[in-house]
């Protein structure tokens, strides 16, 4: 492919599918399967490669890994992908796996065929999203954050750097997690945690604040963060009081939906941090 907005020691193979805006910086290796969209801009000695479509007006910084095998043994070359949507700021020294296959494809795999990345998402500096991830959008992965395989990450979650996250766990929309915090259960909507492994500590009001939530929704959270919290209650016994929140505070019936649904599909082996 020949555009002024690709350098001269780029190797992009004539398969690959760039749109003519896409602007590709030096030593960068793009392989036959990737498509990258509008706008986007790849930075120096990056690897795209593997069955990657990468959408608009997004932001690779130099020195990333986008699309190579997934570090699983199950993986036996099967057709799976990666799927990065818009707007995304993807720094140094990332690593971004595609997905491993589904039982369709390999009996031995409990994997969904693909890793998938939303939109306006942040990512910093050597983080690592491993095979099958789902990741929302308008998250922020701080420097050094660590997925392993299937975890599922929901809308406007931040890491703190060097978060770890055990596989297949969930972390709820509005969560976020402190510096070094380890994370083996599912991370509820809204809940601030920290340590290893990660405990509850608060509820990410600032966050929501910030978000545009009206006063009546925070302090509906509040209560949600009491129940589920301090009240020693069962999880049964707190989704009970959780939900009948919905009819005394008709304005964050949405946000208490949400939080009693995450709770109440958390797997029981698994659990939540509490």
């Amino acid at each position: 492919m020949t555009s002024a907005l690709i350098h001269s020691t780029a190797i992009i193979d004539p398969a690959a599918q760039l749109d003519r805006s896409v602007s590709v910086g030096p030593y960068t290796v793009i392989g036959p399967k990737v498509t990258i969209g509008a706008g986007s801009i790849v930075g120096a000695h990056c690897v795209i490669e593997g069955r990657t479509t990468i959408g608009k007006d997004n932001h690779i910084f130099q020195f990333n890994s986008i699309g190579a095998i997934p570090q699983d043994k199950k993986y036996a070359g099967e057709d799976c992908e990666l799927v990065i949507g818009d707007r995304n700021t993807i720094r140094e020294f990332c690593t971004l796996n595609i997905g491993t296959a589904t039982p369709g494809q390999n009996p031995a795999s409990n994997g969904i065929g693909k890793t998938s990345i939303g939109n306006d998402n942040w990512i910093m500096a050597y983080v690592h999203v491993a095979h099958d991830c789902t990741i929302g959008n308008n998250t922020i992965f701080a420097n050094n954050s660590q997925l392993a395989g299937h975890v599922e990450v929901d809308d406007w979650v931040i890491l703190g750097g060097f978060t770890v996250v055990h596989q297949f766990v969930r972390l709820g929309a509005h969560s976020m997690t402190a510096m070094c915090s380890l994370l083996f259960a599912d991370l509820p909507p809204y809940v601030m945690c920290q340590g290893q492994p990660a405990a509850a500590r608060s509820m990410n009001f600032e966050g929501l604040r910030r978000r545009g939530f009206t006063p009546e929704r925070v302090a509906a959270v509040k209560s949600m963060y009491k129940l589920l919290y301090r009240s020693e209650l069962s999880l049964d016994a707190a989704c009970e009081q959780i939900d009948a929140l919905k009819a005394a505070t008709p304005a964050a019936a949405t946000d208490v939906a949400m939080l009693v649904d995450f709770l109440r599909s958390a797997p029981a082996n698994r659990g939540i941090v509490r």
